[in-house]
């Protein structure tokens, strides 16, 4: 998907905020919801306290980097 023109983005987010500022609130909420999601998930992926084959299989579906295979001690 290509990226969408600057200009229209800004003129979007002016026409939100100022019509709609409890939207843009929402979204902001939102977007720090899903972001500390991914962050779990990510710490996840990279935890090596679980199975290697399972963390790459989730980092792979979510396009997220996969995680070093950890080396036997």
């Amino acid at each position: 998907m290509a990226d969408p023109d600057p200009g229209y983005v800004d003129t979007l987010a002016d026409q939100l905020r100022t019509r709609r500022p409890d939207a843009l609130d929402a979204a902001e909420n939102d977007l720090a919801v899903l972001r500390a999601r991914i962050a779990l998930t990510v710490a996840f992926i990279h935890n090596p306290a679980y199975d290697h084959t399972a963390r790459t299989a989730l980092a792979r579906d979510l396009a997220l980097p996969e995680p070093r295979q950890e080396k036997p001690t």
